[in-house]
């Protein structure tokens, strides 16, 4: 038996999308008791899933694809032209691997050590005296992090403007007006920047050891034997650069998390690598990073009795899914210790994306992200002794991606 998708009755429901943000698909979801349902954004019919169980479809590769499916708008900003989010079949698998032949335990113990390092460094160059905005502070931390590991040359003096240029990359995508704008032209800024790097490689005017991403990048060739375009191995080096640098939105939520949940805090204190890391993924799973995922069906098929058309648009939502009540217990509350034991699939914990890493469009750079997050942590509890002043702690969730309305200040820090 078949059977029409459920609707959400109304017209275009774009600015509906910019105003509830990451509870969009989730409030239609609760409203129309359905994890699957269909409605009308940018012009277009879309349909929005969420769970793991329409997690599994999404990322099934026969069915959906991705080349067209980004609005021109993210593009734009946050991913750029021509990157391996975009791309589909052998030639995402060529470019994917590119990414994943750099995610070795070497790479990340030495990104473990860069952010430690420079967390120290950015403590130590501060006034113990001033407040200071963890989210802004974090933009810089990973910034340096990123271009040390990479091999991407960052000059002091650039540092702040750089990490400004990145940071309105994934600021922008879901903004309207000036900042939009502001995040087109930083796009442009940061391809430029990029693109001298990798000119500069190529040209041998620039030298960066030959296993850092940078090198390998401007080396990269199709399997015809020819190098990337130019611009687009400028675009997979900020598709590094980037998503290391927007790990500092996680980061801002580490400092909420600990306001918010003391006693958790106070665990940490005593706290092993395994147990931290149970807090650094209740904070992924928790609160906001990225709302959705979007594809295309590439095919018209059946499931669970809906059809689908081809060519569809089609949104995952990544937040409601990490709180989905058939795959998490209690999913409102905060409780680190729910990793305890834990049988992860690629489809139920999806922050940064699901499905496969070799072979789908999971983020290659998710071990990354943990690893950044847990020696931020291990600073934040065993390093630095801080103050947290009077502040507003909110945040909204219209706001992609949602941040502390004070960016989470500290002041009288002090060293262990």
């Amino acid at each position: 038996m078949t059977g029409n998708i459920p609707k959400d009755e109304g017209f275009d429901k774009t600015l509906k999308v910019l105003k509830e943000g990451y509870e969009f698909i989730l409030n239609r979801k609760e409203r129309l008791d359905t994890d699957v349902f269909e409605t009308h954004i940018l012009g277009e019919k879309a349909i929005c899933l969420t769970g793991s169980e329409a997690a599994e479809l999404f990322y099934d590769n026969e069915r959906f694809r991705r080349s067209d499916a980004a609005p021109a708008r993210v593009n734009k900003t946050l991913f750029g032209e021509g990157g391996v989010q975009g791309l589909d079949g052998s030639a995402h698998h060529d470019r994917k691997m590119m990414f994943m032949k750099l995610m070795d335990d070497d790479a990340m113990d030495e990104i473990g050590r860069l952010m430690k390092k420079y967390w120290r460094e950015y403590f130590e160059e501060a006034d113990s005296l001033a407040t200071v905005e963890l989210y802004e502070a974090a933009k810089i931390v990973t910034l340096k992090t990123a271009c040390a590991w990479t091999g991407v040359p960052l000059g002091k003096d650039e540092t702040e403007v750089r990490a400004e240029q990145i940071a309105d990359l994934f600021e922008s995508p879901a903004s309207l007006g000036i900042q939009h704008w502001k995040g087109r032209i930083s796009r442009n800024k940061a391809d430029d920047w990029m693109e001298g790097i990798v000119e500069g490689i190529r040209d041998e005017k620039i030298s960066v050891d030959s296993s850092r991403a940078a090198y390998r990048f401007s080396w990269h060739r199709y399997e015809n034997g020819e190098l990337l375009p130019l611009e687009t191995a400028a675009v997979e080096l900020l598709n590094l650069i980037r998503p290391m640098t927007a790990v500092s939105i996680w980061i801002a939520m580490i400092g909420l998390a600990m306001h918010e949940f003391p006693e958790e805090k106070g665990k940490l204190e005593q706290a092993g690598d395994i147990e931290r890391e149970w807090f650094i993924q209740e904070v992924r799973r928790y609160y906001p990073f990225f709302p959705f995922a979007a594809a295309r069906t590439d095919t018209a098929f059946e499931w669970k009795g809906y059809e689908f058309e081809k060519d569809t648009l089609t949104l995952l939502d990544l937040y409601g899914t990490n709180r989905h009540p058939d795959d998490w217990v209690q999913p409102g509350e905060f409780m680190p210790e729910r990793f305890r034991g834990w049988q992860q699939t690629p489809f139920n914990f999806i922050p940064q994306g699901g499905g496969s890493y070799d072979f789908g469009h999971r983020c290659a750079g998710e071990f990354i992200t943990i690893v950044m997050m847990k020696s931020t942590v291990d600073f934040l509890v065993n390093d630095l002794e801080y103050n947290v002043p009077e502040q507003d702690f909110s945040f909204e969730f219209n706001d992609m991606p949602a941040v502390p309305n004070d960016k989470v200040k500290i002041n009288n820090y002090r060293f262990k």
